[in-house]
């Protein structure tokens, strides 16, 4: 007779039975919905719960993407049940095992949880279940409108969680071990995460790699939603103003808005650096207030946490842009009168590193603003605050043009998930891993799976007094902080909403 193939897994909801499908020793749910499709009514409303369904949804293939406004063709619109989550499990019949959510965001622009850089296998091999979110992003989740919450991407986030709470125990998982996750802004998202009231009790650990400061005031966030909604001929920054704009088209023209941020900078300063016209807004309400007052001011509670960054988180950008070897003296003091702390901030980069020139002072300026320092004073924070914090910089080399990248943004995250063979992990690797890749990757993924599991991440923790930092490299090693010149310019300046110039 022939082989039987085991039954497909099967696994009932709150809202209804899913079945998804075995894949390399474990079993994967996709596309199951979280929210209710954020069109129509509910356009740029609150996510609102999901609809229940009789009989078994088929849960084998990924939610459809929520709109992105990059530069990057993602095919034709594949629907708009864009709120959806998907679940990787060692075992659906178990129980108690830790859960790692996965916030997929990138520049509050892009949300794919289907990027295979972000696929579960190695870490559900090791025994994680693994949950990765789509949510609203650019315009649908963060344009600032007068007749509608703000933040609707954090919303978003909180209502993915929700679902966790409800559901995580049916397919292996124990809701009391949480841990959320993400880079850049999905690492923003998390930081947001750690001072927002309903989120308290969603989440047990956190993890951020590459936190980006990245917030606006209402007012500039107001004057910025506008000047967006007059390119598109709305009448107003209203949600009925723009609630019958096709939504694709809708993240189409933000693309073209972000890209021409730079006209606005005497208006709209060093939020014209960033890319990102629209991100999250300290409303005061949905988001209080950025995450290091309130952890230093003992108004959000500190967690554990594993946080880092990589020590070129710039020059991806400045390689992928071309602009790599072109900066000029004029180039690096305007970044420097832009970016670096206020009133002193420029001299002191100049004092610290006497022998750069303007290359390495613009990489260095960016690389602390956007993310390092970001990440460096979360770590401080969080501590201070009576939370654990572990923090590393990823120092490792990328292989991929010649070295050129060196230690880039996102390098980090091929390495954790053990995707090294993935588009973006093959562009910063290549496609033949070498046995130093390898091998750095599974001390950051073992790092991973112990915090997850434990909550230490296998290195001392960082405390104020000695800022004890993990740098991952071919040899890591435990060491003082080693970006300690720009600790010292940004002590005392940690990252302010952007404002009106």
């Amino acid at each position: 007779m022939p082989e039987r193939l085991p039954e497909q897994p099967r696994v009932r909801t709150t809202e209804g039975v899913v079945q998804g499908r075995r894949r390399q020793g474990h079993a994967v749910f996709r596309g199951i919905p979280y929210a209710r499709p954020p069109v129509g009514a509910l356009r740029f409303a609150a996510p609102a719960p999901p609809d229940r369904w009789e009989g078994t949804r088929q849960a084998a293939e990924f939610g459809p993407l929520v709109p992105l406004s990059l530069p990057i063709d993602v095919g034709p619109p594949q629907g708009t049940d864009w709120l959806t989550l998907n679940v990787g499990t060692p075992d659906p019949g178990a129980a108690g095992l830790p859960v790692l959510v996965w916030i997929p965001v990138g520049g509050y622009l892009s949300a794919a949880s289907s990027d295979p850089m972000f696929d579960p296998a190695a870490l559900a091999e090791a025994g994680l279940v693994v949950v990765s979110i789509n949510c609203r992003v650019g315009a649908e989740g963060f344009a600032y409108l007068d007749d509608v919450p703000p933040n609707r991407g954090f919303l978003d986030q909180i209502a993915a969680l929700e679902w966790v709470q409800r559901n995580i125990a049916a397919f292996g998982g124990d809701p009391g071990r949480v841990t959320v996750a993400g880079v850049s802004a999905g690492a923003g998202s998390v930081a947001a995460l750690l001072t927002m009231k309903p989120a308290r009790g969603l989440f047990r650990r956190a993890m951020a790699h590459s936190v980006p400061g990245l917030h606006s005031t209402p007012a500039l966030a107001r004057q910025v939603t506008s000047a967006f909604a007059h390119r598109l001929g709305a009448a107003a920054p209203t949600a009925a103003a723009l609630r019958d704009i096709d939504p694709w088209h809708l993240a189409a023209e933000l693309t073209s808005f972000n890209a021409g941020l730079h006209a606005h900078r005497e208006s709209w300063g060093r939020l014209t650096e960033t890319g990102t016209a629209l991100c999250p807004v300290v409303d005061g309400d949905v988001l209080p207030e950025t995450p290091w007052p309130a952890l230093t001011g003992g108004r959000a509670s500190g967690t554990e946490l594993l946080v880092g960054h990589t020590r070129d988180e710039f020059r991806f950008f400045s390689v992928m842009s071309g602009r790599q070897g072109t900066y000029t003296e004029q180039d690096a003091q305007a970044a420097l009168e832009l970016l670096a702390p206020q009133p002193h901030g420029a001299g002191a980069y100049r004092a610290a590193f006497p022998q750069a020139g303007p290359e390495e002072l613009v990489e260095t300026v960016y690389s602390d603003a956007l993310f390092r320092m970001p990440s460096q004073q979360l770590a401080e924070a969080n501590a201070a605050a009576g939370g654990t914090s572990y923090l590393f910089e990823l120092r490792w080399t990328a292989p991929a043009l010649g070295g050129a990248l060196g230690a880039c943004h996102s390098l980090d995250i091929p390495l954790a998930f053990g995707t090294l063979d993935s588009p973006v992990g093959a562009q910063l690797i290549g496609d033949e891993p070498t046995p130093e890749a390898v091998a750095l990757s599974h001390e950051l993924r073992e790092a991973w799976i112990r915090f997850v599991t434990t909550g230490d991440a296998g290195w001392a923790a960082y405390r104020p007094g000695r800022r004890l930092t993990r740098v991952l490299d071919a040899g890591s090693e435990t060491l003082p902080y080693p970006e300690q010149a720009s600790r010292r310019i940004w002590e005392g300046h940690p990252p302010a909403p952007f404002d009106l110039s």
